[in-house]
């Protein structure tokens, strides 16, 4: 619930950050190493890595290696065939001894690229099945042209595997959806993802509602850890720890992060890792809430991790999370910017346009930093966020506050590699536009990114008696508006200019300008014409800059125009359309303090859904002729250890450039659990 997300290409001109300076070896560097189907594939740089001490880098390798051990986790939770299709699919790569070259091969590796990218077979973002460019007969010759001994033998013999998977690879009918939130429908039984069997969503949740204590001021995260079951006709959990399920795999991370603790660089990280040891040990959630309130007060460190079960994009229900880790280190001259937003929290909130009852009247432990990240892994690799805020329990967020960080490194290699596409051209109205854009586009994504990670998601309160989840599958998009409005209401404050963080409001008009024409078209390049809006960053985004557009039509706050053609949204009163932020975010906060499932429901169904079906038709068209992948995900640096005497005594960076071969050995060297789970 989190997480930021990137906007689409970003289209800014490439203003260098803090720790990013533009030196030959900057220049020379390949940010793109691959594209395929809707999908680009860059690399990251770490700067500043070799300015770490030698204890800190070898911490680093240690939490990389735990961020790498869990691949195999999200693999299962998103489907459970997706780690024996990943088995069968590199098997053919690996033996096939027929043409490798030719139509159906080169659709074959984009399917298999595909899949590697969205850590199984359905869609990262639109979470829609993905289907390969070929039909059954050629899945039939690859399988009977790859040797026996490359299959798994829990998979059966080539009949078996052709008769079994071919069609869960080929029928569009089969699992269509990984997370189905269609009004209307049982969301559970027709969601592909892992996360519940056998039961239904009135079971799912009739089950965690007798759970809940509502007279608990600290609830656990109920279900945030485990999979649900109905077993001999008895519905049950089958909990996520070193000795229940994915027990092979958590084993593993426990065990680097045991070499962590070894060298953390302080006593109070050394308790966090521990912590979170423990809790993988037992699965109690108690000890997960024990770990965060440890880890969010870890202001010390340089180093820092998130590693564990933490996102609930991936259940339709919004219960189960995801597993996903991100290493990183404080950039320290970035981060002067975000601790400026963070020291001023109470001044936000306390000018914030929402009813004061729910308003936070001691605003506590707000801290943001830059980050350098250094290693990705599980739901945040290869496809990874930009921001992120955590904890997510609301109880902590209030008495013990949150962490936000900005993902310095990422965003700039996604601006590096988007230089001179050719985007911002083809979808701003005018000239005054596109110059505003390069001359402030990449601090104002920056400032919104602090601003909706920093303040936006720790803002507000839960009136006395709501827990938080009654929002149920429009939570997420909600939670996502509600922080985007946030830092959209506050990026055209004169404050911002007062505190130094931007010299003039031209930033927050590029801001507007960008935002409002991603959230009712550009964006819209990520969705298959004709289909509506499923993903929760999408229907945020639509939801504002719709709603923006519909009350201010009297004012002509934002325009529709056409030139030779061609639709443009220009915003014409950059003032009102502030107010219109701060009226919608008034309401946001006060359908999720209140826990107003009706009225969150009808605005997510009125006006984030729903796609006009002329304009995504001419978006798709004018998208297709720039040759733009509409989304991006990371190769991983290789942390190298440097070895004397059977010790790591250091660490070293390394930036492979294929992508087919990180896979590869990701598949080979981090594969700890069974085919099925």
């Amino acid at each position: 619930m989190r997480k930021l997300m990137t906007l689409i290409c970003l289209a800014t001109a490439g203003f260098a950050l803090s720790g990013c300076d533009s030196g030959k070896e900057k220049e020379d560097f390949k940010w793109q190493v691959d594209q395929f189907a809707d999908i680009r594939i860059m690399r990251y740089q770490i700067p500043e890595f070799e300015n770490l001490t030698p204890q800190q880098r070898v911490l680093i390798y240690y939490l990389s290696e735990a961020a790498k051990c869990g691949r195999d986790i999200i693999w299962d939770q998103n489907y459970k065939h997706n780690l024996a299709i990943r088995s069968i699919l590199e098997a053919i790569y690996k033996g096939y001894s027929g043409e490798r070259s030719g139509e159906q091969w080169e659709q074959f590796m984009v399917y298999l690229k595909r899949v590697w990218f969205s850590n199984g077979i359905h869609h990262h973002y639109s979470t829609d099945k993905i289907l390969p460019g070929y039909q059954m007969d050629y899945f039939t010759k690859l399988i009977n042209q790859t040797p026996d001994s490359l299959f798994p033998a829990e998979l059966g013999n080539k009949v078996q595997i052709i008769e079994k998977y071919g069609p869960i690879i080929l029928d569009p009918n089969i699992a269509p959806k990984r997370v189905n939130q269609e009004a209307g429908v049982d969301m559970v039984a027709t969601s592909a993802c892992n996360y519940y069997e056998g039961v239904t969503q009135k079971e799912a949740e009739e089950f965690y509602a007798k759970m809940a204590n509502p007279n608990d001021s600290t609830p656990i995260s109920y279900g945030l850890n485990s999979k649900l079951v109905k077993e001999n006709g008895k519905i049950t959990e089958k909990v996520w720890f070193a000795g229940g399920m994915y027990g092979k795999a958590i084993e593993r991370i426990v065990y680097w992060l045991e070499k962590a603790k070894s060298v953390a660089e302080n006593d109070h990280q050394r308790n966090v890792i521990a912590k979170l040891i423990e809790y993988y040990k037992t699965g109690d959630l108690k000890q997960f809430d024990e770990y965060n309130i440890l880890w969010v007060n870890d202001l010390q460190s340089k180093v820092d991790f998130v590693n564990g079960f933490i996102e609930n994009y991936g259940d339709p229900l919004g219960y189960k999370a995801s597993w996903e880790s991100v290493v990183n280190f404080k950039n320290e001259e970035a981060t002067r910017r975000t601790q400026t937003i963070s020291q001023n929290a109470q001044w936000f909130e306390d000018h914030s346009p929402i009813d004061d009852q729910f308003k936070k009247k001691e605003v506590k432990g707000v801290t943001a930093k830059v980050i350098t990240v250094a290693q990705l892994g599980g739901d945040c690799y290869p496809s990874t966020p930009i921001g992120i805020n955590l904890p997510n329990a609301d109880w902590i967020r209030k008495i013990h506050g949150s962490k936000s960080v900005t993902m310095d490194n990422i965003t700039y290699a996604y601006d590096q590699a988007a230089l001179g596409n050719g985007f911002l051209e083809e979808f701003a109205w005018s000239k005054e536009e596109i110059d505003l854009n390069k001359k402030y586009g990449y601090l104002a994504s920056s400032l919104h990114t602090d601003l909706h990670e920093c303040l936006g998601h720790g803002s507000g309160q839960l009136a006395e008696g709501v827990k938080g989840d009654e929002l149920k599958n429009y939570g997420s998009p909600l939670e996502e508006a509600r922080a985007d409005l946030f830092a959209l209401y506050y990026i055209m404050d004169p404050k911002m200019v007062e505190l130094g963080l931007m010299p003039n409001l031209d930033v927050a008009k590029v801001e507007y300008s960008n935002y409002i024409r991603n959230g009712l078209m550009t964006q819209l390049t990520r969705v298959e014409l004709g289909k509506n809006i499923e993903q929760a960053h999408m229907r945020n985004r639509q939801l504002i800059a719709k709603w923006c557009y519909e009350h201010g039509k009297a004012d002509n706050v934002i325009e529709r125009k056409e030139r030779d053609g061609k639709v443009y949204f220009v915003v014409n009163d950059f003032q009102k359309l502030r107010n219109l932020f701060g009226t919608l975010l008034k309401e946001i906060q006060r359908i999720k303090s209140t826990g107003d499932y009706e009225a969150g429901k009808e605005l997510v169904e009125k006006y984030a859904v729903k796609v006009d079906y002329e304009l995504h038709k001419q978006v798709l068209e004018r998208f297709a002729k720039l040759n733009i992948a509409p989304y991006g995900g990371f190769m991983n640096p290789n942390i190298v250890p440097v070895i004397e005497n059977d010790s790591v005594v250091d660490a070293r960076v390394e930036y492979p450039d294929n992508y087919v071969e990180q896979m590869l050995e990701y598949s080979n060297n981090y594969s700890y659990l069974p085919l099925y789970n």
